[in-house]
């Protein structure tokens, strides 16, 4: 998938809010490996930047083209992961301009990997 050029520091700025308001335990696991670089640039490169491309071109993508995208991405999350995530598809802060006139129905897919692609 062609990721969208979404400016990184408004996603980590995003993210970083997001953690505040993580519940417990959630908040100490994602804390933990967010200060580590390596974690870090893998989650927002195989995670946050593809969820971020999947709303922003996801409402003018044929059907096809979506459903082809969504399976293309296969990537697993942990609670937490799926926890900082979850307010980009359901429109937090900036993100919120992406997934305007976002098809509910794609929106709802996006939530549905997101709660179904787990690590065990």
């Amino acid at each position: 998938m062609k990721l969208y050029a979404f400016p990184q520091a408004a996603l980590e700025k995003a993210i970083a809010r997001r953690m505040l308001a993580l519940p417990s335990p959630h908040r100490e696991w994602f804390v933990d490996r967010w200060s580590q670089k390596p974690y870090k640039k893998s989650f927002i490169d195989t995670k946050a930047l593809p969820l971020v491309t999947l709303l922003a071109k996801g409402k003018t993508w044929d059907q096809a083209t979506f459903d082809s995208e969504l399976a293309a991405w296969d990537v697993k999350f942990y609670d937490a992961e799926a926890e900082v995530l979850r307010p980009m598809v359901e429109g937090d802060g900036l993100i919120q301009l992406m997934q305007k006139n976002m098809p509910p129905e794609r929106a709802q897919a996006l939530l549905d990997k997101l709660a179904r692609d787990r690590h065990d």
